[in-house]
């Protein structure tokens, strides 16, 4: 054994085809005899070569890293630098005494306040981003039962587990490692393997070999880590641990996926606006300079050179400061809150709805979603195993009876037996009844989520079955939920079991008569099995014919309808009074205890049965799914399914929902995923029009599908419910997992959880998504035409020459706190009711297109001369449009003195006389130039209020892109109307509140000057109703040629 290090490696481990190769050679392989096993010395040799059975630990980013990151943004970037500029201005002033207070320091300071806001939450998701590795962690199984120096220990940590040791496996055990099956203590060996591999059903395990080239679901003589046990013993050789098992795969998948996560379609867009947006500034800012240039640099020509360089420092800084009010005005800093919020709320609408998102971004991703990768099992179909076909026998051999079964769940009371005679079971009826109760280890019962299986699906779905046939005429069922099952176990009591085993296929019980002792054997089985093994058939009055080959082919044609349906079909049989057991009680002593010990009697025991009946069993797809399948169809969104299950089930079932149309020819469209890898152009048959099928995928495949359509340019949600879906939920655009079958792993790497497992909580997702990106695109729209006005106003300032109308500290409250409500209000814009009618969008669509620019610089552009005009106004005029604004007593200046004002102190005989604003009074008798500077506070004030009132009007124009206010008037969204009361009661609150008028620089207004600033921002309506007229007049004009194109063709 000590020499076997060198003979080992890693290399050789992963490349051996255990599960080709016979037992006795793989013993050889791993130099272990399954008596023995291996030694402690073996042990520690081969923890060395392999290391412990453990994921392995991938180091995250570092807090600092993460918190880089953040900044990585070019919005964030112009901001920071804005407020870096604005803080040392701040301070610089402060030095030279002009400004001592904490005013001055506000804007820097709210600045960096945003950006570590957006830093905390950006890291705080990213931080909770690799949950989904230590969900994976939580299904490792942590002992196991291991044979080594001759010896069984039943507490061996699961971690120190190498290749090459023997492990005993019972029912309801984790399974450690990979391993090969090597003996089976039991006559069948079932493990629970659907969250690896998808597959609906319990598979069966042997001890024989299969293929070299198998897939994993056909590897049936390996158990794999982190699946379960649910029926027999065995003993087991373990193959691959730690991140070589095909969990640990997943794990490296999942990792891999994660490295891989792009921006959603928004946040491209959102980078790509910022980078034109730095263009624009800086453009912006130069030509300020430049404009203002004479204003800090003066010389002289001599001898046509320009000397004597003049440079004023202080006008320098002045204009410097302009051009950081330039970046505050041209940034939405507001924008992220608002797109957080709404995208919230979008969340709240959705759990509403059963969709429960776990990424925010993810929202916005859904509505321009173009391909939706579905698992079958529990998200097309329910997840339950349902009778919906019952066939008896008839009058006469040749006839049979049939009977549809309704219901799609394990509530007994979930439909009922078409035609079924009611209180009236004829004979045959009943024994149908009394096998599919009898013969069966099964049991359902009420909990949160509905009525559950306790134990084999199939089972469970014959005692639903059992309950909605009835009992006959005396029998009394009880009052409980299985009470049809419980009546027929006080008639008859089970006294022995004969397991089911893959040979002959079937399983069967031994039971007594309550009243007369009587023995019969019932069975339960494939059907070709029990008529080879049945010789007579049970008629419908409960007597028995000869089975003749007549009869046989009837019974087979309708097992052929039923399978091609894809049905899952069990036969029943009985015998009664078998020759050996008509003595036996369960006695171990009894002569006829020794034929059950042995699994190689049970065919003889049954024998010469009685043929009685057989259901057709199938998972059943949900009701709401095939009208969803249509919805996505009239959306433009591809279904394509990716299923573990068969090829024949998922075909059928495709059918069935509306996948592939029930005459459809879908040789090309439904294919292996095993085919699909091996396909000469992967690419194109994923460009094929309709549903697509991909059956017996392993995870691999399904990344490969997600990965392709991405490269092609699709935005794919893909649902997912087990281990093995973890990483393609991690890799698509938008992961989907189950809540309920859901297993943590799935939950913790997806975006969207379903509370009801059900497909069409997806589509109503998407239309859900789809409103809030229009939404999203309407307050989008309306920020960013309120910034291009602020940006006008600080632009046709510089340009003038007039002392500047608005300070950076104004810019941001507008920006932050009074553009906020209605922006986030917009959220709540009612949905256009053809939403799910229309084409997705595409993920490179612009948020703004060039008709919509030059509509927003036009309104931007009134924004500014409104804002600078009323500005110009208060100085220069007494009175406009009738409104009398003489009565605070100001001084009237001309607008060439305020376009020059900074060569005020040249002018002689100056005089500016006091005015009022609220209860203050504002003297100038010492220093008349600074009616310029502190004077100006009132005019400030006009500028800020038309500001916000423009931009409060401003939003009933984003309430529709197109539409009038006349057809969509303000009351379709109350909640705009009330958020535009909200930021007009902010506005208020810091004009009439004294400690925060000082703040923001500004003073109380009359109800003159409130009228003259409605009068200036109305228009603003006007404007953009003129501005839809065209649109809607160009958009009918393109769709009248898009529709004569259309018909001339």
């Amino acid at each position: 054994m000590k020499e076997s290090k060198s003979k080992l490696s890693t290399k050789e481990h992963i490349v051996y085809a255990s599960w080709a190769k016979e037992v006795h050679e793989c013993e050889e392989k791993y130099l272990v005899n399954r008596e023995h096993g291996l030694s402690d010395d073996e042990v520690a040799n081969r923890l060395q070569i392999y290391g412990r059975n453990e994921f392995e630990k991938h180091e995250g980013q570092s807090i600092l890293s993460l918190i880089l990151d953040q900044f990585n943004d070019t919005l964030v970037k112009i901001l920071l630098a804005a407020a870096v500029i604005s803080f040392v201005l701040a301070w610089y002033d402060g030095d030279k005494g002009e400004e001592t207070d904490v005013t001055a320091f506000i804007e820097p300071l709210v600045i960096f306040l945003i950006l570590i806001v957006n830093a905390m939450v950006g890291v705080w998701q990213e931080n909770s981003a690799e949950k989904a590795l230590e969900a994976l962690k939580e299904i490792q199984s942590e002992q196991a039962t291991v044979i080594r120096n001759g010896k069984k220990a039943s507490i061996v940590p699961a971690k120190e587990l190498v290749p090459g040791d023997i492990v005993e496996l019972r029912v309801g055990d984790k399974i450690p490692a990979d391993m090969r099956v090597l003996q089976l203590v039991s006559s069948t060996l079932r493990v629970e393997q659907g969250s690896l591999t998808g597959e609906s059903e319990a598979v069966s395990k042997s001890t024989k070999p299969v293929a070299f080239d198998s897939d994993i679901q056909g590897k049936k003589c390996i158990v794999f880590a982190g699946t379960t046990v649910v029926n027999g013993n065995c003993v087991c050789l373990v193959t691959a641990t730690g991140m070589d098992t095909e969990i640990g795969k997943v794990h490296s998948q999942i990792h891999d996926a994660s490295q891989n996560e792009e921006d959603t379609p928004l946040k491209k867009k959102l980078n790509e606006f910022g980078e034109v947006l730095t263009i624009l500034i800086g453009c912006i800012c130069i030509l300020v300079w430049l404009i203002n240039l004479k204003y800090f640099l003066d010389w002289e020509y001599v001898d046509g050179w320009p000397k004597n360089y003049k440079f004023s420092f202080e006008r320098c800084t002045y204009y410097f400061k302009i051009a950081v009010a330039l970046a505050v005005a041209a940034i939405p800093e507001g924008l992220p809150a608002v797109i957080t919020t709404c995208l919230s709320l979008g969340t709240r609408k959705m759990a509403q709805k059963n969709a429960l998102v776990r990424k925010l971004p993810s929202v916005e991703t859904l509505g321009c979603t173009t391909v939706i990768c579905s698992d079958k099992t529990g998200t097309l179909t329910t997840n339950n195993m349902a009778v919906t076909k019952l066939v008896a026998m008839g009058q006469r051999a040749n006839d049979v009876r049939q009977f549809i079964v309704e219901g799609t769940s394990y509530d007994p009371l979930d439909g009922t037996i078409q035609d079924w005679p009611a209180g009236k079971m004829d004979v045959n009826l009943e024994t149908i009844a009394k096998i599919a109760s009898l013969a069966n280890d099964a049991g359902i019962e009420q909990s949160e989520k509905g009525y559950v299986a306790i134990g084999m699906p199939t089972e469970a779905a014959l005692k639903v079955l059992v309950e909605k046939m009835g009992l006959p005429a005396g029998m009394n069922s009880g009052s409980s939920t299985t009470g049809c099952s419980e009546a027929w176990n006080k008639l008859e009591g089970r006294i022995a079991t004969l397991e089911f085993d893959r040979d002959r296929k079937s399983m069967s019980v031994l039971v007594s008569s309550a009243s007369s002792g009587k023995k019969s054997l019932l069975v339960k089985g494939a059907v070709e099995g029990l008529l080879e093994r049945s010789s007579y058939i049970q008629l419908l009055d409960g007597s028995t014919v000869e089975l003749d080959q007549r009869a046989k082919e009837v019974i087979l044609d309708n097992l052929n309808a039923m399978s091609k349906s894809a049905l899952r079909v069990l036969g029943f049989a009985y015998k009664e009074e078998p020759e050996q057991f008509k003595t036996y009680n369960g006695n171990e002593y009894h002569p006829a205890h020794s034929l059950l010990l042995d699994p190689a009697n049970y065919s003889s025991i049954e024998s010469n049965l009685v043929f009685a009946g057989m259901v057709g069993l199938h998972d059943p797809p949900r009701k709401e799914v095939k009208q969803a399948i249509e919805d996505c169809r009239a959306a433009g969104i591809q279904v394509m399914v990716i299923t573990g299950d068969n090829k024949n089930t998922a075909e059928a079932i495709c059918r069935e929902i509306g996948v592939f149309g029930s005459d459809e020819d879908i040789r090309s469209k439904s294919i292996t995923g095993k085919d699909f890898m091996e396909h000469t152009d992967p690419k194109g048959h994923l460009t094929q029009k309709g549903g697509l099928l991909f059956s017996r995928a392993e995870p691999r495949h399904k990344q490969e599908i997600v990965r392709l359509l991405k490269d092609a340019g699709e935005v794919v949600a893909m649902t997912g419910d087990g281990v093995n879906d973890a990483p393609a939920l991690k890799l698509a655009d938008i992961g989907i997992a189950m809540g309920i079958a859901g297993t943590e792993v799935a939950k913790q790497a997806s975006d969207m959880v379903l509370a009801d497992d059900n497909f069409s909580t997806i589509v109503a997702a998407v239309g859900e998504g789809r409103s809030i990106y229009n939404n999203m695109k309407a307050f989008i729209r309306y920020m960013i035409s309120s910034n291009i006005g602020e940006v006008a106003c600080i632009f046709l300032t510089a340009a003038m020459g007039i002392p500047e109308g608005l300070i950076p500290v104004q810019l941001l409250w507008v920006n932050l706190v009074t553009d906020g409500p209605p922006a986030t209000a917009l959220g709540f814009n009612p949905p256009d009711k053809y939403i799910m009618k229309k084409p997705p969008r595409r993920s490179d669509d612009s948020l703004i297109n060039s008709w919509i620019l030059f509509r927003y610089l036009v309104i931007g552009t009134y924004v500014g001369i409104a804002t600078v005009g009323i500005f110009i106004i208060w100085f220069t005029r007494d009175s406009f449009c009738g409104i009398d604004l003489s009565g605070d007593g100001h001084s009237l200046v001309t607008y060439s003195q305020l376009s020059h004002w900074d060569e005020c102190r040249s002018w002689k005989h100056f005089t500016v006389a006091p005015f009022t604003a609220g209860a203050q009074v504002y003297k100038f008798d010492s220093d008349p130039c600074d009616y310029f500077r502190g004077g100006k506070i009132k005019a400030m004030t006009l500028s800020l209020s038309v500001l916000v009132a423009i931009e409060m009007f401003n939003s009933l124009n984003a309430l529709s892109e197109d539409e009038s206010l006349l057809t969509m008037p303000p009351w379709v969204n109350p909640w705009l109307l009330v958020a535009m009361s909200v930021s007009f009661g902010l506005h208020f609150l810091i004009l009439y509140v004294p400690f925060l008028a000082q703040i923001f620089g500004i003073v109380p207004l009359s109800v003159n000057e409130w009228l003259l600033v409605l009068t200036v921002a109305f228009p603003v309506i006007l404007i953009d109703e003129m501005l839809k007229f065209v649109g809607r007049r160009n958009n009918a004009a393109r769709s009248a040629s898009r529709s004569w194109k259309h018909k001339s063709e």
